[in-house]
């Protein structure tokens, strides 16, 4: 159970890695700015869980449910 529990861990933290509703790219050519990854990632793990890792299909989970978005992430996608 322990190591199923570490696997999605690590499974969760490579999605978010690639991560971005915006095609912004960080210094490393990844989609997604640090700041932005830091301002959805907690909304990922509460309103998208099942999405994850596709990460076509958290940006769209996370489009549906504008309205519930913390301001950080709302912020994120209003920019873009």
């Amino acid at each position: 159970m322990r190591s199923l529990r570490l696997a999605s861990v690590l499974l969760v933290l490579a999605a978010m890695q690639s991560f971005s509703p915006l095609a912004a790219q960080d210094g490393a050519g990844q989609p997604g700015t640090p700041a932005q990854k830091r301002a959805c990632r907690p909304d990922v793990y509460r309103l998208c869980p099942g999405e994850i890792p596709n990460v076509r299909d958290i940006v769209r989970c996370l489009r549906a449910n504008m309205t519930r978005l913390s301001p950080d992430c709302r912020a994120v996608f209003s920019n873009g």
